[in-house]
């Protein structure tokens, strides 16, 4: 039989409700491996065995009887250090919290504990999770378990790599501006984005990316992801079938660079679509989402200059890169605010005439493949230079409009390093687009 901690969620749930193996012998060989490999990798930056262990047993318990609380009892699940859990320290990648333990769990972290799901550990960020990378003062830079030296991405790196490698079939994270579907797809991992108020926040740290940041999950699996999904936003899974889409393909957003290996990925993708029954139209330049240029730093400086001077012990402890975005923000005005959040309506215009005829946009999830980790990011693509998100050009539109998206996995040429391609649906599309997911097979 297959390690455990190489098992899907499902798979997990299938062996507790036989008798198999117990939610104790997943979460040993699951915490067995974050030993092995974790050192290397630093995906993980927190844990509470003797916790964990004892959410396990009460799991067992439970299956012995029969009565198992949710679709997710008993299965091991990561938490992203910006996220509050109780009995865990919460640094927010900031040497101002190194020592924060908060006392009580944010509201999806909640929900995932009331549904027995047993949580073992906190993953790595960059710090506020603004970057691009993962890396910070407090606990170093992460990187992938199949090429340690580079990064996952950010801001969901941890996270990332530690499904990746074994540690958790499934991660709770957030996504601000592609924090979840852009690691996803330097993994090869599955990654959702919810749309705007699917999943109920609350309790937690403030949200300096206000309505752009949502919760949700990464696994290596569609189907697991789609039951973390609808537990965290309480709703049910939509049995019916796979409704057919009509799809429009963008292989670039006005004209930005994209490496061309992930273009001929993202080609072969369009026939794993038209396989499938979706029909897809391509373009080469799709330009409707311009704006997200000017607007998305708008809104991140200001949330870290307003969190610096909100947070003595944040404002205080900042490391360069976002002391630099602090210092950015205090010069913005609350006209240039006001004109990011018109700017947010007017590109939603501009998509919606663009998308019209059309139920999804598919696009590169990435436009580079993994960097050094060390590095914040690439400075060239394909051969031209860029700027510190040219490599995440194709994600933060979709948190502007408020968008469910998903990163399905694509396997790239022979010795070449994963990606993925970014589905993004209409306002209520999310059931639609984890349908999509669950019959995905690279």
């Amino acid at each position: 039989m297959a390690e455990l901690w190489s098992l899907s969620a499902h798979s997990l749930v299938e062996g507790y409700s036989n008798g198999t193996f117990t939610p104790v012998d997943a979460l040993k060989s699951v915490l067995a491996r974050c030993d092995a490999i974790n050192p290397t990798i630093n995906a993980v930056i927190a844990r509470d065995d003797a916790a964990s262990i004892a959410m396990a047993e009460a799991s067992a318990a439970r299956w012995a009887e029969g009565k198992p609380l949710s679709p997710l009892d008993g299965v091991p699940i990561s938490i992203k250090d910006n996220l509050l859990m109780a009995g865990l320290p919460a640094t927010w990648g900031s040497r101002g919290l190194k020592d924060y333990m908060p006392e009580t769990d944010e509201v999806p972290v909640a929900r995932l504990r009331a549904g027995g799901a047993v949580l073992f550990a906190k993953t790595n960020v960059p710090e506020l999770t603004v970057q691009g990378y993962t890396d910070n003062l407090v606990f170093g830079a992460t990187g992938l378990p199949f090429a340690p030296d580079l990064t996952p991405g950010g801001s969901s790196g941890g996270a990332a790599s530690a499904v990746a490698a074994g540690i958790g079939p499934l991660a709770l994270c957030t996504d601000g501006g592609g924090s979840i579907r852009r690691p996803s797809a330097h993994a090869g991992l599955f990654g959702f984005k919810p749309g705007s108020g699917s999943v109920p926040r609350g309790a937690g740290f403030p949200a300096i990316l206000g309505a752009f940041e949502v919760v949700g999950p990464i696994g290596r699996d569609a189907r697991d992801v789609e039951t973390m999904y609808h537990w965290l936003a309480g709703s049910e899974p939509d049995t019916a079938d796979v409704p057919k889409a009509r799809v429009l393909y963008a292989r670039h957003f006005s004209n930005q660079p994209v490496d061309p290996d992930i273009l001929r990925a993202s080609d072969q993708a369009v026939k794993l679509l038209e396989a499938l029954g979706h029909e897809v139209v391509t373009v080469e330049s799709f330009d409707a989402t311009a704006q997200t240029d000017s607007i998305w730093p708008v809104i991140s400086t200001a949330g870290v200059a307003w969190m610096a001077e909100h947070d003595p012990r944040i404002g205080g402890a900042m490391g360069e890169a976002v002391s630099g975005m602090a210092e950015a923000g205090r010069k913005l005005s609350a006209r240039d605010y006001s004109g990011a959040l018109v700017g947010i309506e007017e590109m939603r215009l501009r998509y919606t005439a663009a998308l019209d005829g059309f139920d999804v946009l598919m696009t590169p999830a990435i436009a580079a493949f993994s960097w050094p980790k060390s590095e914040s990011h690439p400075e060239t693509i394909d051969g031209k230079p860029v700027g510190p998100r040219g490599h995440a050009v194709f994600t933060a539109f979709a948190n502007a409009l408020g968008l469910p998206a998903i990163t399905l996995p694509i396997a790239a040429a022979k010795g070449v390093l994963p990606c993925g391609v970014q589905l993004v649906g209409a306002t209520g599309s999310e059931s639609a687009l984890l349908k999509i997911g669950r019959e995905w097979t690279v």
